[in-house]
């Protein structure tokens, strides 16, 4: 990956994406929605994955780059690991519903973390590294 400046409206776009995530954790936080559930299903986050598919040519070759596919990559595999903890609780009856609670909660700060460190090093202006 090269290191080529971009310019100030894709440095805006990655921010917003940012943003539309965070505000779908708080969503979940203050309101009556989970973080997971905010996170994966409300439109904000869902308008972000879109922007992610829709402007990743344009940061291509860019440190932003990186940055998308770390926003990319944090709502595909939370929903990945949603989909193993509501299969799990599936498949045991809805007795797994008891221990489905703990690997769910980690994968809501796992959403934080992830949102968090990637918008803390945009703004440094380093890329990410996953």
């Amino acid at each position: 990956m090269t290191t080529n400046q971009p310019t100030g409206p894709l440095f805006s776009w990655t921010q917003a994406i940012y943003l539309l995530h965070a505000f779908s954790l708080v969503t979940g936080i203050i309101g009556a929605a989970t973080i997971i559930g905010a996170f994966l299903t409300g439109w904000p986050s869902i308008i972000a994955v879109i922007l992610n598919y829709v402007k990743r040519s344009d940061v291509r070759g860019t440190w932003l780059e990186s940055h998308f596919r770390w926003q990319i990559r944090t709502f595909w595999y939370g929903l990945l690991w949603v989909s193993i903890c509501i299969l799990f609780v599936v498949l045991t009856l809805g007795i797994g519903i008891i221990v489905a609670w703990l690997p769910l909660g980690l994968v809501s700060l796992w959403f934080i973390y992830r949102i968090a460190r990637g918008w803390l090093a945009l703004r440094e202006g380093r890329p990410m590294y996953v």
